[in-house]
């Protein structure tokens, strides 16, 4: 699973000039399920993306979390993350999960994230979304699912 963190003063997405989601100070999530991923996967994105350290403290070190400082979550489907740029021009996006395999984790993560945060929003699976957010630092982070072996140890 691959995701986009940016850290936020706040977020929303449209549909067809609709507001479908929206946060104040948070973290702005773009998500992508790729071939072969789990419920496993999702699991251990979102406890990483709820336990990353990435808000500033009193003295202004990135020692606080979306949990610590209260903030929201807003979850974006978005498959252009599994993109493969290295056989040309156009990209391709083979290794993003079936559309239909792709709405089912989105959807669970989406679940998961509101039983394990209280203020979580999300857009439209599939849907032409507009982002609007204004990113704060900039703190933009790409993180990927931690793999198994590296849990073990």
């Amino acid at each position: 699973m691959i995701s986009l963190l940016q850290r936020v003063r706040e977020a929303r997405v449209e549909v067809a000039g609709e507001v479908v989601g929206e946060i104040g100070a948070g973290l702005l999530v773009l998500v992508c399920a790729e071939r072969g991923d789990s419920q496993d996967e999702v699991d251990r994105l979102l406890a990483k993306v709820l336990k990353l350290r990435i808000f500033s403290d009193e003295g202004g070190k990135m020692n606080r979390s979306v949990q610590d400082i209260g903030g929201g979550l807003l979850l974006v489907s978005q498959f252009t993350l599994a993109a493969d740029t290295t056989g040309g021009n156009r990209p391709s996006f083979t290794q993003a999960a079936a559309p239909e395999e792709g709405r089912r984790l989105y959807d669970y993560l989406v679940a998961k994230a509101r039983t394990a945060h209280p203020e979580v929003a999300s857009g439209e699976f599939a849907a032409d979304m507009q982002v609007h957010l204004v990113n704060d630092g900039p703190v933009t982070i790409p993180l990927r699912a931690p793999p198994r072996e590296v849990l073990a140890t």
